[in-house]
């Protein structure tokens, strides 16, 4: 049964004490691949180490729009240099957060739309942070496929993926014509989370991904404690029984449709005993 986990923050110091079992155990899970996704510079560069040393370890970089007042020209240099690392699969996460606004929020859009003509450049899907700020990105996003900012190279692939999606079903359909996929993570095991499993409900599988986002967001029955990789299979077994499936079904189908966004190696495609 393989799984992928399309969103991790592994790198963090809340995995520093059992890093290596952490990931041994998303394999004892049939977690076939990971994405570990950068959230600074510093965590852009421990994503791309990180999957230097682990064959299922995938990367992500970019800024988080919490920093996004700390983006430089050099700083967009070096991310831009690592998006090229054949082990860097994404842009991300990258995007508007007007929940918390650590970053003032002309800043924050000037580095998601930044960070958007990035991954045009390199030729790499975008990972998507978006909380409270939905008809923001998605008015950005509109105006980069109006604009005509996405390669020719690029034009028919999956451009990305909004990661733990928090929008409405139109919100979602409006994405997926776009060519983004919707993420589902944690929260959509959780008692009030209806209005998520009926946007699950409604979407077609075939546009849907799974993820963890950990440390955080940890699925029923775990919550209150450190998410990892492993539980992406908790989020998946939701996602079967909203939709009537197996969860066989669901893994295969959600894991093929990382496999078309990030173009992951020939680790996610069945090769199960790695060693670490």
């Amino acid at each position: 049964m393989p799984l992928t986990d399309t969103h991790t923050h592994l790198d963090f110091p809340h995995f520093d004490n059992d890093r290596e079992r952490v990931i041994e155990r998303a394999a004892t899970a049939g977690v076939r691949a990971i994405v570990n996704v950068g959230a600074d510079l510093a965590s852009s560069r421990a994503a791309v180490a990180l999957a230097e040393v682990y064959p299922r370890v995938y990367a992500a970089v970019g800024l988080h729009p919490h920093d996004a007042n700390t983006l430089t020209g050099e700083m967009l240099e070096e991310l831009r240099a690592l998006a090229s690392h054949p082990r860097v699969v994404a842009v991300g996460e990258i995007g508007l957060d007007f929940y918390r606004d650590l970053s003032p929020r002309d800043e924050q859009r000037q580095a998601f739309k930044q960070q958007l003509a990035l991954a045009s450049k390199v030729g790499k899907p975008v990972i998507i942070h978006d909380r409270q700020a939905h008809k923001e990105v998605m008015a950005i996003l509109r105006h980069r496929v109006e604009g005509g900012h996405q390669p020719s190279a690029m034009s028919h692939k999956p451009k990305g993926v909004l990661h733990c999606f928090s929008g409405d079903l139109a919100m979602a359909r409006e994405a997926i014509e776009q060519g983004f996929y919707i993420s589902i993570a944690g929260p959509v095991t959780f008692k009030n989370a209806r209005r998520l499993r009926e946007l699950v409900r409604q979407l077609p599988l075939e546009k849907l991904l799974v993820e963890t986002d950990c440390p955080y967001l940890t699925p029923h029955p775990h919550r209150g404690r450190r998410n990892e990789p492993a539980y992406v299979k908790l989020v998946a077994q939701e996602v079967a029984r909203i939709k009537g499936l197996s969860l066989e079904e669901v893994a295969r189908i959600t894991s093929d449709n990382a496999q078309a966004l990030f173009a992951l190696g020939p680790e996610a495609q069945g090769l199960r005993a790695l060693k670490f």
